[in-house]
């Protein structure tokens, strides 16, 4: 049965898009530990990051780099964290979180959007893409 990601992917769930190309996407997390929160992940759907083949490896965190930094530069941050969890969703992703404070980084703490805010956040990260 496909992840929820795949399905994603497919179309078949609505996602907030921030980048996509032949091998990778990336979009908003809906529970996200701050405003910005980006997941990014490779369209071929692989439970643990240690399976990925090496040009997957190196590829999604090129492309992950790319969205971080387009991440960094549209909302206001310290820095953008990245992290490798994968006990949620068995389809390899990296967080991508802006961070201010330790708590951000801790996924005990959620913040609440508006889509309006998700949608603008989205747009202005494509923009400088």
């Amino acid at each position: 049965m496909a992840s929820i990601f795949t399905k994603i992917i497919n179309g078949e769930i609505p996602c907030y898009k921030i980048a996509e190309n032949e091998d990778f996407f990336a979009f908003l997390d809906i529970n996200p530990n701050a405003k910005g929160h980006t997941l990014c992940i490779p369209k071929k759907e692989v439970d643990k990051i240690t399976d990925l083949d090496e040009d997957t490896y190196s590829g999604l965190m090129s492309f992950a780099r790319k969205v971080a930094k387009a991440l960094e530069a549209s909302v206001p941050c310290k820095r953008i964290g990245m992290t490798v969890i994968g006990l949620e969703v068995p389809h390899v992703h990296v967080h991508l979180i802006p961070l201010n404070e330790m708590k951000d980084a801790t996924f005990q703490h959620k913040v609440s959007l508006k889509q309006s805010e998700f949608e603008a956040i989205a747009e202005s990260v494509r923009a400088k893409m």
